[in-house]
């Protein structure tokens, strides 16, 4: 029998054993995990009123494709560099609230905004505000849970990704023909505003709560604050983490390039799966999007908590890169299922193999962040954190939605080949992760060997 959280920090009570409860630790899961979910909504709104915003403020589609790239993207990850330093020293759940904070208003701001500059300045603050929440919830997560539970608290969190773009979705597909409407309503305190960006407010303002929820969260560095730390704990200077990565750099490599290519396929179906059910079977920009949006909020928790549960089995069964095998199991389904799936010839058969799709496209990535926490000391997990997301979100999100839309413009040449740019991305994608992550895998378990080796030599 497997013995419970408590008894681990109990009977090994070093540096780096968890200095709060089972129940504290789920507790801080529980949250992060809704900060997870709000973050996403305020991030994918946007994408769904793409039309009004068009409309009412002049601009291009490559000037709102730069809000959801540009303006959104390169800040959040760039920032995460300087941000996963502070998350190695300071105090993590603070650094979460205020996070939401910013996030939170400017997404109210964009509600607010009456030019394109405006609404540019207000994406980039809601990049840098959750910028934050990735390094600071790894760490904080992988602090307060043993390696052999960690991919089921690192799945749990990253069912809010699912969970809120399934929302905004659904969202967007309810609301869609309700504020596409020209002209201006007056709201006190605020003032005039188009009537599409009354979603913002509505989105923006739960996350304040979300920031009053972080401060709950229990901050095992104030404990240890009283005693001596040891040098597993302190931070390390940039140079040193520089250096680690240059001695890791087959296993750190493997994982980020592997999962950037997941990753993509992943973008580029969200991106254009409404797209192609538009084109290719004739549905409406309503039933695509709500068939959308109930797939992820359903199906995608369903396939991370099963790559979570797979991780932590194999991982009790003594597989030390069993992250990595369940990455490459989701890219198995993916290549299958995400390849089969755009040129079958009929459209319900289509959404029969869209459930399968949903489970393997979120099955590793509870799996990548427990894979990542894995490879770094804990003294370094907010920065590796931040460094491997920068890697990942910039290549997919450069790569994914546009990828697909090269392969349809420039290789096809018809609009209605959109299925088969969906087809070959997914293949050629997931064929690279796989590769990646197979690549990987030796150097990954030398690399979490000698990492817990050391970690027992300090008990």
């Amino acid at each position: 029998m497997t013995p419970p959280l408590r008894s681990e920090s109990t009977v090994r009570p070093s540096a780096n054993a968890p200095l709060v409860t089972p129940a504290q630790a789920w507790y801080a899961v529980a949250v992060l995990t809704i900060a997870n979910v709000s973050g996403f909504v305020d991030r994918q709104i946007l994408s769904l009123l793409v039309e009004p915003i068009k409309r009412d403020l002049h601009v291009t589609d490559t000037q709102v494709s730069l809000l959801m790239g540009l303006g959104f993207v390169v800040f959040y990850s760039l920032l995460g560099l300087p941000i996963g330093r502070w998350v190695d020293r300071g105090h993590r759940p603070r650094i979460v609230a205020l996070g939401a904070t910013v996030w939170s208003l400017m997404t109210m701001l964009t509600g607010t905004a009456r030019s394109y500059g405006h609404l540019f300045f207000a994406r980039i603050g809601v990049g840098a505000g959750e910028a934050t929440l990735g390094p600071a919830a790894v760490s904080i997560i992988a602090g307060q849970f043993p390696p052999r539970r960690l991919g089921v608290a690192m799945s749990t969190y990253m069912m809010g990704t699912f969970l809120g773009s399934g929302v905004a979705y659904a969202l967007g597909a309810y609301v869609v023909g309700r504020v596409d409407k020209p002209g201006l309503i007056a709201l006190p305190f605020v003032g005039e505003v188009f009537p599409w960006q009354l979603v913002f407010f509505f989105v923006g303002l739960p996350g304040l709560v979300v920031a009053l929820l972080a401060l709950t969260i229990r901050e095992p560095r104030v404990l240890r604050a009283r005693e001596e730390t040891s040098a597993m704990d302190r931070q390390a200077p940039f140079v040193d983490v520089l250096a680690y990565l240059r001695a890791n750099a087959r296993t750190v490599g493997a994982l980020s390039l592997g999962f950037a290519c997941s990753a993509s396929v992943n973008y580029g179906v969200g991106a254009w799966l409404a797209t192609f059910l538009i084109r290719t079977h004739g549905w409406t920009v309503q039933e695509a999007g709500t068939l959308q949006g109930v797939l992820t909020f359903t199906i995608g928790p369903l396939g991370v908590m099963l790559g979570g549960r797979l991780t932590d089995r194999w991982s009790q069964r003594g597989h030390l890169d069993a992250a990595l095998r369940v990455g490459m199991l989701g890219a198995l389904g993916m290549l299958i299922f995400a390849g089969i799936y755009p040129i079958v010839p009929s459209a319900m058969l289509a959404v029969a193999m869209l459930v399968p799709v949903n489970i393997f496209a979120a099955m590793p990535w509870g799996a990548a962040n427990a894979a990542i926490a894995e490879a770094m000391p804990p003294r370094m997990r907010g920065q590796g954190s931040a460094i491997y997301q920068l890697i990942v979100n910039l290549l997919s999100g450069a790569l994914g939605p546009t990828a697909v839309a090269l392969l349809t413009d420039k290789v096809f040449r018809d609009p209605l080949a959109i299925r088969y740019s969906l087809s070959l991305s997914a293949v050629v994608g997931m064929s690279l992760a796989m590769a990646f992550l197979a690549w990987g895998r030796p150097a990954f378990r030398a690399t979490v060997q000698r990492l817990r080796t050391e970690a027992n030599s300090t008990a």
